[in-house]
């Protein structure tokens, strides 16, 4: 009986990690309410600005021009995906 309460509670818990992934707003949205300035992309002043930790802008820049645009944000959010987190 323990166990099949565990196994219904992991598949739960799996099952609302999906939904939570199928409901994030795409990567081109994220960018174009974080962009403050307008030109397109998150500098690392936008992205710290609101809290956001310097390391982890660091590390989605991927072409590391001081910018993370929505492909850059996507790229990273797949890879976050394909780990399982």
């Amino acid at each position: 009986m323990r166990k099949l309460v565990f196994a219904a509670a992991a598949a739960a818990t799996l099952a609302s990690a999906g939904a939570a992934f199928a409901q994030m707003p795409a990567p081109a949205d994220i960018i174009k309410n974080w962009d403050k300035n307008g030109d397109g992309a998150v500098d690392k002043a936008e992205w710290t600005a609101a809290g956001r930790p310097a390391e982890r802008f660091d590390a989605i820049d991927a072409n590391k021009d001081g910018k993370v645009t929505a492909a850059e944000l996507d790229a990273a959010m797949a890879a976050m995906r394909q780990r399982g987190g």
